[in-house]
């Protein structure tokens, strides 16, 4: 009997402890399920998740407009002030043409010194904001996009080619300001 006592008592045990081993494998199955997010659960993650996205998206609309109209305010202050570097370089020639008509009893001679200095001050300026003359040379062939022909003369050159220049022409940073005046040969 003992035997079977301890028999039985070592089946009991055993069964507590198949027990203990099967429960925490059903609890972690009821934990599991516990743990899976429910349809309502999901449903409240993607709103929240919509709503960051619409935040997002109006946050970036707006800093877009933002760049949008400070680029606006930037070209309109360069198109305001896109002279003033020329306007800067002009000034020194405004203040020798005002120091000439000072003088009381300038001699021909100081006036045309002072005309030249100018004309140098006023060259300067022109290059250094790309104001280059067109001049076209006699006998160079006419370029309607910077010379402008007031009239066709008889000539002894090839027709279309510069007789006489009128009037300077100029261009800025490549670009036609006034095309330059001139007469053309006549074709023969």
């Amino acid at each position: 009997m003992q035997d079977n006592d301890k028999q039985q008592a070592q089946n009991e045990q055993a069964q507590v402890q198949a027990e203990q081993v099967v429960a925490p494998e059903g609890e972690a199955q009821v934990e599991a399920v516990a743990a899976e997010p429910t349809l309502e659960d999901k449903l409240a993650a993607a709103e929240a998740r919509i709503a960051e996205m619409q935040d997002a998206f109006l946050r970036a609309r707006a800093e877009g407009e933002n760049i949008r109209r400070r680029a606006q305010d930037d070209i309109a202050k360069a198109h305001k002030f896109a002279i003033e570097g020329f306007a800067e370089s002009l000034l020194p020639v405004k203040d020798s043409l005002e120091m000439a008509l000072k003088l009381d009893n300038p001699s021909l001679e100081s006036l045309k010194e002072g005309v030249e200095m100018t004309l140098k001050q006023l060259s300067s300026a022109f290059e250094k904001n790309k104001l280059q003359e067109v001049n076209p040379q006699t006998g160079e062939k006419l370029d309607p996009m910077k010379h402008q022909a007031i009239s066709a003369v008889p000539a002894e050159q090839e027709a279309n080619t510069v007789v006489l220049v009128l009037q300077k022409g100029y261009v800025i940073s490549e670009r036609l300001l006034r095309p330059a005046l001139v007469t053309v040969a006549q074709g023969k």
